[in-house]
């Protein structure tokens, strides 16, 4: 058995530490973190609801009222409900092929996946404004066909799909190429189709990690800023998502009314926190166990 095997087999307490750092340090480390945290996250989010309630319920409630606030709401709403399941099929297709898959291409589709990340939210939109917008590539094609794209649901669409499709794909694909394709194998043997092997044995196998990055998905689609802003054109009431609205309301030193409405995406984020925290553990177990279901 070699040392390190060896290390391994001993109990805990027998182990020797790898923590060299005396407890002066550790602790030191360990406050800075705290006190970043609480600098950087804690404070800004009680100062959100602290904010939204100054002037109570009432005014609180007085916010969603408005008739722009009640659309920007509403378009948040569908433009998540129709870039997030587009995004579910896309990671599902990908992952899959990448995983299970060798194919020419493989590794430039897996860098174009990861482009959203490397590209600014902005200059995205842009690339948007300048293939549909009025001047654009194609923008004088669609306007003679009474097609809009720019300034319009189906622009604010495609932006939010660019800056969130890596996220349940890159949640996937390292789960899936973990699991191999024994299992996949093994149902195709016996005499399972692949569609069936693909609902009976890789979904479940994938559950998880696939409800983790929809929510990751959901969360940067429904907060996404700089994308959405290019190619929305600001439309009160009809083009302004819930963060273009904040700004907006901020902008015209209506600050009760912005707190309120940001502490709907703080509040997404705090379950988004929690939800996160709860798969984190749930999936982690399965790993655990061995059995990632």
């Amino acid at each position: 058995m070699s040392d390190l095997s060896a290390a391994l087999a001993l109990p805990v307490s027998s182990q020797q530490s790898v923590v060299t750092e005396k407890k002066p340090i550790r602790w030191l480390a360990i406050s800075i973190a705290l006190v970043f945290l609480l600098l950087f996250l804690v404070l800004p989010l009680v100062v959100v609801f602290v904010e939204a309630f100054r002037r109570g319920l009432e005014g609180f409630l007085a916010a969603f009222q408005e008739a722009d606030a009640l659309a920007a709401i509403r378009l948040t709403m569908t433009v998540a409900a129709i870039a997030v399941p587009l995004n579910v099929v896309f990671g599902l297709m990908a992952s899959w092929a990448i995983a299970k898959f060798e194919f020419k291409g493989k590794s430039l589709l897996i860098t174009l996946i990861d482009l959203p990340f490397s590209v600014s939210p902005v200059v995205s939109g842009l690339i948007y404004l300048l293939l549909f917008g009025a001047q654009g590539l194609f923008g004088p094609w669609l306007m003679a066909h009474g097609i809009k794209i720019a300034f319009a649901l189906p622009g604010i669409v495609l932006a939010t799909i660019f800056v969130t499709f890596p996220f349940v794909a890159r949640q996937l694909i390292p789960l899936m190429q973990e699991q191999g394709t024994a299992e996949e194998e093994a149902a195709l043997t016996l005499g399972a189709s692949g569609w069936r092997t693909f609902l009976k044995v890789t979904l479940p196998n994938i559950k998880w990690g696939l409800l983790y990055g929809v929510l990751l998905c959901n969360a940067r689609a429904m907060g996404e800023f700089g994308a959405v802003s290019v190619v929305s054109g600001h439309i009160r009431g009809l083009t302004n998502t819930i963060p273009l609205h904040v700004e907006i309301l901020y902008n015209e030193y209506n600050f009760v009314a912005a707190f309120a409405v940001s502490s709907l995406l703080a509040g997404l984020a705090l379950v988004t926190l929690a939800l996160k925290s709860f798969l984190e553990w749930r999936h982690g177990a399965d790993l655990a166990s061995g059995t990632h279901r």
